[in-house]
């Protein structure tokens, strides 16, 4: 089993000017790591104070079909190409808008790691 990483570009949305989304997209970081946790994913986003966000791999998997959420976490579909993660925290709410298919990609890759046998 292996460490999945991979990079997708996303949108920050902001309460300035009634809920806009920023013009240019951030890298963010998507991280399955099966041997530590095989029920979750990690969620990075950039910044000077970087922050990384835990949460279950199915949440992922239902909010791109439906609303979906648990705990602080909410996922759902926005339109036929996009989903939203919205993460709640002591410092706020974060929403970052993705294209779905970035997320699907991330999620195949996840349970290829967690399938893949373990070398002897």
């Amino acid at each position: 089993m292996s460490v999945v990483e991979q990079y997708a570009r996303a949108h920050i949305v902001t309460d300035a000017d009634s809920l806009a989304v920023d013009q240019d997209a951030v890298p963010v970081v998507l991280r399955y790591d099966p041997e530590s946790d095989p029920r979750s994913v990690r969620l990075g986003l950039p910044g000077r104070e970087s922050h990384e966000w835990s949460f279950s791999r199915s949440l992922l998997e239902q909010g791109l079909r439906a609303p979906a959420g648990s705990g602080d976490v909410r996922v759902w579909p926005c339109g036929r190409v996009q989903a939203v993660v919205e993460i709640h925290s002591a410092q706020g709410v974060s929403v970052v808008q993705f294209e779905s298919k970035a997320l699907m990609r991330f999620l195949r890759r996840t349970y290829l790691a967690a399938e893949a046998p373990v070398p002897h």
